[in-house]
């Protein structure tokens, strides 16, 4: 049986089989020595940008970067609200909350997400607290306490709709009538 010589073939010329593992992974015009740009820095650009899939992503980097800070957990709450996924949500601004009981940001989001949910009461004291906290700076925090104290209000006050009351006859062998008592 004939052995075949082994040949490795390197388009930027040099290393062979024995090129260090960082050129050999890194991509055209990139210089694998220099410093990356922070992933939180990234995703927000991303989230600026509407690019909320990569900027979760970008927000993962930065937690691997930093480890799970207010910053980070509030980000990847931002990002995961944005993509419609409220429990994931929910639980990453309530952690975030857990961290830095002060932080606006998630003290904000996490009460949009409660509105979402329908929560509107816990949206409030959340609203409340964001508020509080950015000494009424902000006027988005403003509005959504305006809306749930709204929506708490309307849930307290509102009227209970009545509902017709349908009665259903039978008018010979196989006819039937719907009656309304309105």
């Amino acid at each position: 049986m004939a052995s075949l010589p082994l040949a490795a073939c390197n388009s930027t010329g040099g290393g062979g089989l024995f090129a260090p593992k960082a050129s050999h992974n890194a991509p055209y015009g990139v210089d694998p020595n220099e410093e990356g740009v922070d992933g939180l820095i990234v995703g927000h650009r991303l989230m600026a940008a509407s690019e909320y899939e990569l900027a979760l992503k970008a927000y993962l980097r930065g937690a691997a970067e930093h480890g799970f800070t207010v910053d980070v957990l509030s980000a990847l709450g931002s990002a995961n609200l944005h993509l419609g996924r409220l429990n994931q949500s929910e639980d990453l601004l309530r952690k975030a909350v857990d961290v830095d009981p002060n932080f606006v940001p998630a003290l904000n989001n996490l009460g949009v997400v409660l509105m979402e949910r329908g929560n509107y009461g816990e949206a409030r004291i959340f609203f409340q607290r964001a508020f509080a906290a950015d000494s009424g700076q902000t006027d988005a925090i403003r509005e959504n306490l305006k809306r749930a104290i709204a929506k708490t209000e309307d849930a307290v006050y509102a009227e209970p709709e009545e509902t017709p009351r349908f009665t259903l006859v039978r008018r010979g062998y196989s006819t039937y009538e719907l009656l309304s008592e309105l």
